[in-house]
């Protein structure tokens, strides 16, 4: 596997392979070109033999009826067409014209030029230059000035296997030019049209990986209108965003880490606050008395939101641990925390099947029970009159894809700010002086389990849906 920073060889870089591949493509294409043309070469070839042959027999005809001068005739026009024999049919008969120099071969092979189909013509030009070379051919053709009446010629075939040699040879070396000089004209086309813009996306590709809080390195817009430009925007704009947002993350882990120094102090402080504020609410004045109590509370409310500050910050990614959970055991154990059992009035309805478990990490999704939990008691226990009985419902339903656990109050519902910036720390809170880490923390870990945390609108109260994947389900 080739490493983000490492260079890649010569030999497997794109522009190589383009080039070879532009080759390879033109040289099959010359090939296939090749067979068709090989084969009509030799099939002119055949042809002028037999117009040769044919014009021997002519020229015989001519030749006065003397024994001796048509037997010297016929060795010159045979010896001029480098045929061996001249075999042609008149009225019916056919007669031979041989030389009497060369011996009659044993066996030939036959070239029947009266069947043209291309399957032939392209066979016989293959073997003829892999195959031949010793062999005698016997040509078969029907010559124009010969009217229907064939003529066969008898020849050694090296020299039209020497002939299909040199025009193979010279067809190689005119391909490999041409193949050449075409894959260097695309090459140079698509090197600048492609292979550079990739190379230059590449290049800054890693130079940025880097250095991603380097500005300089991101890479600068291009304004072509084709995929390669859209993938150069596309690049310039995630790079432009990564770049914010180290910045941004490392200027909140900054704050962050500034804000817990102070928060540690302030912390303590205001928990040393709360130790006088204790013994101040123990003197006999009235006034002391009246005041004590909303101190007390102030602190306390101070105290917490300095501790959430310092949980939330201390949240880490930790992947959740699945184990077999019993629901309502572990709803029942979230109830107890949120201060839930026992409460005087609050009705606490857990309608989870006894029989219901689940597959999840318990820690984390009593967590998430909690936080719901606790801030529909906040809700409900923050009414002014209270028309009807409060009541916070847990629901278990399974739709055959996911299973979602539902918790509900009859509540006043959430306020719309509070609904624009749900799951928003510090945005989110539906009270005064609340934080909003509960929903933010609760939605990370449901969607850690693979499932989501939903507020379900209604008209009155509230409703959240916890929906988990049906594998995380076991019954």
């Amino acid at each position: 596997m080739v490493k983000p920073d490492q260079k890649t060889p010569s030999g497997a870089s794109l522009s190589t392979k383009l080039i070879a591949m532009i080759v390879f493509v033109i040289l099959t294409v010359e090939v296939l070109i090749f067979l068709p043309s090989l084969a009509n070469s030799r099939a002119n070839w055949l042809d002028d033999k037999l117009h040769v042959g044919a014009v021997a027999v002519r020229v015989l005809d001519a030749v006065p009826e003397d024994m001796e001068l048509a037997k010297d005739s016929a060795d010159r026009l045979l010896e001029t067409a480098g045929a061996s024999a001249i075999v042609f049919r008149r009225n019916g008969q056919s007669q031979l014209l041989e030389n009497s120099a060369i011996a009659m071969p044993k066996s030939v092979t036959t070239a029947d030029m009266r069947k043209r189909d291309p399957y032939t013509l392209i066979t016989g030009g293959l073997d003829t230059l892999i195959f031949g070379g010793d062999r005698v051919l016997r040509i078969i053709g029907t010559p124009p000035d010969t009217g229907d009446d064939p003529i066969e010629v008898l020849m050694p075939e090296a020299p039209l296997r020497q002939a299909l040699l040199v025009y193979a040879r010279n067809v190689f070396y005119l391909s490999l030019i041409v193949a050449m000089i075409t894959a260097g004209t695309i090459f140079l086309f698509l090197n600048r049209l492609l292979i550079r813009p990739i190379q230059r996306i590449t290049n800054n590709m890693i130079a940025f990986r880097k250095a991603p809080q380097n500005a300089s390195l991101i890479i600068s817009a291009s304004d072509r209108g084709d995929e390669l430009g859209i993938a150069v925007r596309e690049l310039a704009a995630m790079e432009s965003d990564i770049f914010t947002m180290l910045h941004e993350r490392q200027h909140l882990a900054d704050l962050g880490m500034a804000v817990a120094k102070i928060n540690h102090d302030l912390r303590n402080t205001l928990s040393s606050a709360q130790l006088l504020s204790d013994q101040v609410a123990d003197l006999d004045d009235p006034k002391v008395q009246r005041l004590a109590p909303r101190l007390v509370h102030t602190l306390d409310k101070a105290i917490g939101f300095a501790q959430s500050v310092i949980d939330h910050g201390r949240e880490s990614a930790a992947l959740p641990v699945p184990q077999l959970v019993d629901l309502r055991a572990l709803i029942e154990e979230a109830a107890f925390d949120a201060g839930l059992v026992g409460h005087p009035d609050i009705i606490l309805e857990n309608s989870v099947p006894d029989e219901v478990s689940i597959l999840v990490d318990p820690d984390q999704m009593a967590r998430v029970l909690l936080n719901l939990l606790k801030n529909a008691r906040e809700a409900l226990e923050g009414m002014g009159d209270k028309k009807t009985q409060s009541k916070i419902c847990l629901d278990f339903s399974n739709t055959g894809t996911k299973f979602v656990i539902s918790v509900s109050d009859n509540g006043p519902g959430l306020p719309p700010r509070a609904q624009e910036n749900l799951f928003v720390a510090f945005k989110g809170s539906a009270k005064a002086g609340g934080t909003g880490l509960g929903l933010a923390i609760a939605r990370e870990l449901t969607e850690a389990h693979g499932g989501t945390l939903k507020h379900i609108s209604q008209e009155s109260g509230t409703r959240f849906d916890l929906c988990m994947p049906t594998a995380k389900r076991v019954n």
